[in-house]
């Protein structure tokens, strides 16, 4: 019989008994159950594991302590080094009762292991080996051409992350159930190209993160793809939440080889140590052939098995399949381009902006230490106030400055001291004012400026990346060399340096109002649809309707400006499930006047009967979500709510708002990408020379030619605008061109121009 020890933090309740058949020895990390957070000096407990079969480790700290692994949800209910098998706090269910299915999956995967049931399977080195000679290479690569079933598996392996910034290494390939190649790149030359390059003709080749390999087999060999899905955007059809995709999260949980990169981790590990060489700047250029290929060809081995798992189930399923071939697939391709093309920078521009910022921070930091109250803390402290310290900034502002906290406490309890709140406080006091605006600049400078130089391609643009499984709403987000979707709003700098060539204007288009469109449609409101039709400024025609102003809807803003910002806070609540308390906030932050609850809860009553049939879908929705725990959006995508069925109702009731979101954010999002990739499809065929280069939230920004200029703006605006199956008839969702010679659309000018032009 197995000897079993499950091992906890520090001594609980929990009646473990009641999860496994079998016996086991129960421990705990630290033996105080008083420590609120057990450090690596509370730990007193001593056991060789030597001494057990088993080792079931229960929670993040127990985990870390036997593994040196830090994230136990990732290893849930698997094995590590064939003894420890992981498994999150089942109290986590109290907070998050989505998790109760991952943790009842876990107990009934350890009970597998530990029955014998399960077992981590090792491939044979026949069925899993390395390629480094051309003919070997030829033979396997005919033998997948000649294989029966019409897809194979691909991967790369890359020594950076980019496929300017290095070279390929390898590729891996699988054509059968566990079998499976790593072949080095050296021998790939123009006849090995050619039958590889047939073999791509032939059958479907199948990704796991397809959008990455495939840039890298485009860019070095010019590889053309006609046919190919991809097994990560597949299981994000099956499980939308951000960071659930990775190869192998999937292989442990969907395949038997359990965690085979682990080897590999080991020897990266142990080569950092012994070279001195710190994380970020570790390559896979580093890794012998010998080392890289078991764990290269599992990479192609996996994704096949996944493929073969996933795809009989996407079958199944026409919405989400719909949603995974026209815009999942389709939106890889097009982002495969958009990403090429890059984001057209400025350097010149760059550099000058970030010689003025470094001037600007100093002389701001300068000015702060004249403040008589930065003197008084100075002089009390017996030390320079230090801006960046919260500690410091707290006791300067509340204690020394006598300012009033907002009420926003930290995580720890304390008084915050965020962008938010120093707004609030820069009411009162000029020295919270300053310390925002140096805060501001300084992440201006040091999050963009200094870092998108270094990072800039030889042709000036910048290549990042946008991904499509990276939010739970299908919104596209943006990760890599620079995030395009948080560029800063209110300060042109960084905006004016992505400048066009000569000859060239940067376009954005962007959709007006496209989240009430698409619930007007949806709710199949007549009253919220006419407004649309009316044209016009939306929140005015809106405010007129709902409060029955006495003129016309363009004098709304002139003689009723607070009730235009009453109906555009309610315009936008309801569709984030706000209610008085938030609606009054809004209003009173927005208009600068006291707008209370009641009246709040008036205009939304009055909102409501305005626009009933909005109310009714709004209800009908929200009961279908706390009766189902999901809901499919019109295009087809699904968003899983577990915890609509949570007994914390404030826990519900936020479930069941983000599903409400997610119906019209989802569809404006998906209207907005189709349209983009129909105007894509439409340059590639016509030949064009505009350049998409990014999707930032509900616009489209590319570098046009100025004499493509009316052929680009029509045909966007056309693809757009297509009724894809819920328009309002003849009044399709509305769109707003800007167009100038950089993306701040002449604000850059109105900052720098003057300094810029004396100092060139």
């Amino acid at each position: 019989m197995a000897k079993i020890a499950l091992i906890e933090t520090k001594p609980t309740s929990t009646n473990f008994d009641k999860y496994f058949e079998f016996e086991f020895d129960r421990f705990a990390l630290c033996s105080d159950s008083s420590v609120a957070k057990v450090l690596k000096k509370d730990v007193d407990l001593e056991l060789n594991p030597d001494d057990y079969d088993w080792l079931i480790l229960v929670g993040a700290e127990a985990f870390k302590q036997f593994t040196r692994k830090t994230s136990v949800t990732e290893y849930n209910g698997k094995i590590i080094d064939e003894k420890f098998l992981a498994l999150m706090n089942p109290a986590i269910i109290k907070f998050k009762p989505e998790a109760k299915k991952a943790f009842e999956d876990a107990i009934q995967s350890i009970s597998g292991y530990v029955s014998g049931e399960l077992k981590i399977e090792k491939l044979s080195e026949d069925k899993c080996y390395g390629i480094d000679d051309k003919e070997t290479a030829l033979k396997f690569v005919q033998a997948a051409i000649d294989a029966p079933l019409p897809y194979i598996a691909l991967d790369s392996e890359t020594s950076a992350l980019y496929c300017r910034d290095g070279y390929m290494l390898g590729f891996s390939m699988s054509y059968e159930a566990d079998h499976g190649i790593y072949c080095d790149c050296d021998v790939i030359d123009e006849e090995v190209e050619a039958k590889m390059q047939e073999l791509f003709n032939k059958k479907i080749v199948v990704f796991h993160n397809a959008k990455f390999d495939l840039q890298w087999f485009i860019y070095h060999f010019n590889f053309e793809f006609p046919n190919f899905e991809d097994t990560m955007l597949m299981h994000y059809m099956f499980d939308e939440n951000p960071g659930t995709h990775g190869l192998k999260q999937l292989a442990m949980k969907h395949t038997p080889f359990g965690d085979y990169e682990k080897p590999l981790e080991d020897f990266i590990a142990q080569y950092r140590r012994s070279h001195g060489i710190l994380k970020e700047a570790f390559s896979y250029d580093l890794i012998p052939f010998e080392i890289m290929k078991d764990y290269a060809a599992m990479d192609a081995v996996v994704t096949f098995a996944l493929y073969q798992k996933m795809k009989p189930a996407i079958l199944k399923n026409k919405r989400l399949l719909w949603v995974y071939e026209n815009i999942l697939l389709e939106g890889c391709n097009f982002l495969v381009q958009v990403e090429s093309n890059g984001v057209p920078f400025d350097k010149e521009r760059l550099t000058f902006a970030q010689g003025i910022m470094t001037e600007d921070i100093a002389k701001a930091v300068a000015e702060l230490y004249e403040f008589p109250e930065v003197r008084q803390f100075e002089v009390a402290k017996g030390k320079d106030f230090n801006p960046n310290s919260t500690v410091q900034l707290r006791s300067l502002l509340f204690d020394f400055i006598g300012l009033n906290p907002t009420g926003k406490k930290t995580g720890t309890g304390a008084h915050s001291t965020d962008a938010e709140v120093l707004g609030q406080l820069a009411e009162d006091h000029a020295v919270p004012k300053h310390i925002l605006e140096i805060r501001q600049k300084n992440k201006i400078k040091t999050t963009y400026l200094d870092k998108i130089i270094p990072n800039l391609d030889m042709d000036s643009r910048l290549r990042t990346g946008f991904n499509l499984h990276g939010t739970t709403s299908g919104r596209l987000s943006s990760s890599g060399k620079l995030n395009m979707q948080q560029l800063p709003r209110d300060n042109p700098t960084v905006k004016g340096c992505i400048k066009a060539r000569p000859g060239h204007k940067i376009v954005s288009m962007d959709l007006t109002t496209a989240e009430m469109y698409v619930a007007a449609v949806l709710a199949k409101d007549v009253g919220l649809q006419n407004v649309f039709k009316e044209g016009g400024n939306f929140h005015s025609n809106i405010a007129k309707q709902v409060f029955n102003l006495p003129c016309e809807a363009e004098q709304v803003d002139e003689f009723y400006k607070d009730k235009r910002q009453q109906a555009k806070a309610v315009s936008f609540g309801i569709m984030y499930g706000a209610g008085p308390a938030k609606i009054s906030w809004q209003v009173s932050k927005d208009s600068g006047t006291e707008f209370s609850m009641h009246d709040a809860q008036s205009v939304i009553k009055d909102y409501f009967q305005s626009f009933p049939n909005l109310k009714k879908w709004l209800d009908d929705c929200g009961s279908f979500i706390r009766s189902n725990a999901y809901i499919y959006s019109e295009f087809g995508r699904k968003r899983r709510l577990p915890n609509a069925r949570s007994k914390d109702k404030g826990i519900a009731s936020h479930e069941v708002r983000s599903g409400i979101n997610f119906l019209v954010q989802s569809v404006a999002s998906d209207i907005n990408l189709l349209g983009a990739i129909d105007m894509q499809h439409y340059i590639n065929r016509k030949g064009m020379k505009s350049k998409i280069f990014a999707l930032v939230h509900d616009s489209v920004l590319a570098e046009v030619p100025e004499d493509e200029m009316e052929i680009y703006c029509d045909n966007l605006k056309t693809f757009v605008q297509k009724d894809r199956g819920f328009s309002i008839p003849n009044c399709p969702v509305g769109c707003d061109f800007e167009i100038g010679e950089d993306y701040s659309f002449s604000k850059w000018g109105k900052f720098y121009n003057e300094i810029f032009k004396s100092d060139n």
